[in-house]
């Protein structure tokens, strides 16, 4: 009699991951609208960027008053990352040019992990497409649920949605921070940020943050 081979746990990983990265998905669509976004813009936005940090940033920046260019460069210097993650998957995802396009897209923080974290290469690119397509089929699920909900919910601030924005920043900056260089640099970060706020429109005290990885880098070089 034979027995079927027990299923990958990155399969029930990424479909749980994905389910869990798309309830910021519908926080990402109230704040949208209640940013002032159409519901078919943000809907839009999750769909072609896909990047929820950027996404977060972008309408962080846009809600408090700043400046389109602000809000673009915030957005772009987060998605930079992406391109990095690119770098360390390159022998994971080959494959024809069409496929290679669609895995780019799905490069993101999730996807990267569930890839990195498997011992075999088959395995490996597998679980980056699993969790890849989970997170975005649940993301965009949520930002139209939450785009769609936005009004009903009222101010946003009420239900401490409106923490979602900083809440992202600080998980992605944890595990930075565990390192010298992580720490210098988000110290320097946020001395620069602070110096700033008062003197230059909202949004650019974030993209003026960033000159903290130079600080970080120079004193590392003379050490």
């Amino acid at each position: 009699m034979s027995t079927s081979s027990p299923r990958p746990s990155y399969v029930r990983d990424g479909i749980v991951l994905g389910a869990a990265v798309g309830l910021f998905g519908v926080t990402f669509g109230v704040l949208a609208t209640t940013a002032g976004l159409p519901v078919a813009q943000a809907c839009v936005m999750s769909l072609l960027v896909f990047t929820g940090a950027s996404q977060f940033a972008l309408v962080g920046v846009v809600g408090a008053g700043g400046s389109p260019v602000s809000a673009l460069a915030s957005a772009l210097l987060l998605a930079s990352r992406n391109g990095i993650y690119g770098l360390a998957l390159h022998r994971t995802l080959q494959g024809r040019l069409l496929r290679r396009l669609g895995a780019a897209h799905l490069v993101i923080d999730e996807s990267t992990a569930m890839a990195l974290g498997q011992e075999d290469p088959e395995h490996a690119e597998r679980a980056f497409w699993v969790a890849g397509l989970s997170v975005f089929a649940f993301w965009n699920l949520g930002t139209l649920a939450g785009a769609l909900g936005g009004t009903a919910l009222g101010d946003p601030a009420a239900w401490g949605l409106d923490a979602a924005f900083p809440a992202g920043f600080i998980v992605l900056a944890a595990p930075h921070v565990r390192s010298r260089d992580g720490r210098v640099a988000a110290a320097a970060g946020a001395a620069i940020a602070l110096v700033a706020v008062p003197l230059v429109p909202a949004g650019a005290p974030i993209v003026l943050a960033s000159l903290g990885a130079v600080v970080a880098l120079v004193l590392r070089g003379r050490r």
